[in-house]
Order: C-alpha cells, then structure tokens, then sequence
C-alpha cells in the first residue's frame, strides 16, 4: 500500500519514529491519569457543596442530587480526554507528513513495544496496589487507622487509574494509531 516492505532500523528517520512513537504511550497515559484525577476533583467538589447546602444528607432524611455528580463525572470524562484523543489520531497524520512513511513505520514500532510493556505494568502495578490495601484493611500491619494503611491508601489512589485507566487504554491507543496510519497511508507515499 505504501510500499514499505521492511522497517529498516538503521536509518536514523526510523529510529526518530521510534523515539517518537515510545514516548506517546507515556504521555497518552500521563494525560489521562491527569483526567481521571480532575475529574475526581470535581466530583469531591460537589459533594462537598451537596453537605454544605443540603441539610439532612448525613442524617439520611435528604437525598443528595446523585444526577449532578454523574454529569459531572460524564461532561469531564468527556472534556479532559480530549487532548489525548487527538494526540492519538493526530500524531500518526503528523509524523506520516512531515517525516514519511518510514518514520510512520518506527512510531508504530515504537508505541507497540513501548505501550504494550506499559500496560502490563501500569495493570499489574495497579492491582497490587488495590489488593496491598485491601489485605491491610483485613488486619495486616495493624489495619485501618495506622500510618502503613494511609500510605496504603495513597498508593491505591495511583494504582485505580492504572488498573482501570491508563493501562487497558494503551490497547485502544495502539489501535486507534494503527487504523490512522492505515487509512490514511496512500497520502505518505
């Protein structure tokens, strides 16, 4: 289609397309990891307002407004993904253009071996996290309440977007990536 038959690592046009295309992983999921904890934010924001303006809610004779929180939490999802999402179709048209399909080719290179070991830390690390902290809850080290537990609880507070963000949307960053480059390949030649 592109006519590259083979992905020559000794050209120095390949090798910038796989600098390039390792770092993307990394900032695709340092960006969403930023989003998820925003968006957090916001929602302890509002639950904070929730306490202060609507008496009753601890006492459990007022309901707080449930449907606020969910549009918070759909409207940031949606506005703080942004960037990475045109990051992942965007790059691809970029380094196609201006660097040509070689340097397409080593990006490509690049964001698979570099994202696919990133998912299976940031999946693995996440899942350790959670589970240190729920195995401190069940007793060990002292259990809640201690200095081990809070720092239980931060490295669980990391370890959530890992697990359920950053890490399974490496897969989703490599393929989106692939189609681009796919469908946009007769305009590199």
């Amino acid at each position: 289609m592109v006519g590259l038959s083979v992905i020559n690592l000794t050209e120095p046009v390949v090798i910038i397309g796989l600098y390039i295309g390792g770092m993307l992983p990394y900032l695709f999921s340092s960006l969403s990891m930023k989003a998820v904890g925003e968006a957090a934010y916001d929602i302890v924001e509002e639950v904070r307002r929730q306490f202060r303006e609507i008496p009753g809610i601890m006492e459990g004779t007022a309901e707080p407004d449930y449907e606020r929180c969910v549009d918070i939490s759909t409207k940031s999802a949606l506005k703080k993904m942004l960037a990475p999402g045109i990051i992942t179709v965007a790059s691809p048209l970029v380094v196609g253009i201006a660097l040509g399909a070689n340097a397409l080719g080593g990006m490509l290179l690049g964001a698979l071996i570099s994202g696919f070991m990133l998912a299976i830390m940031m999946s693995n690390s996440g899942g350790a996290w959670d589970n240190a902290k729920k195995y401190i809850e069940s007793g060990a080290f002292g259990g809640k309440g201690t200095p081990i537990h809070a720092n239980a609880v931060i490295g669980d507070t990391v370890g959530d977007p890992f697990k359920d963000t950053s890490g399974p949307s490496m897969n989703i960053l490599i393929n989106v990536m692939s189609l681009v480059a796919l469908t946009f390949a007769p305009i590199f030649i």
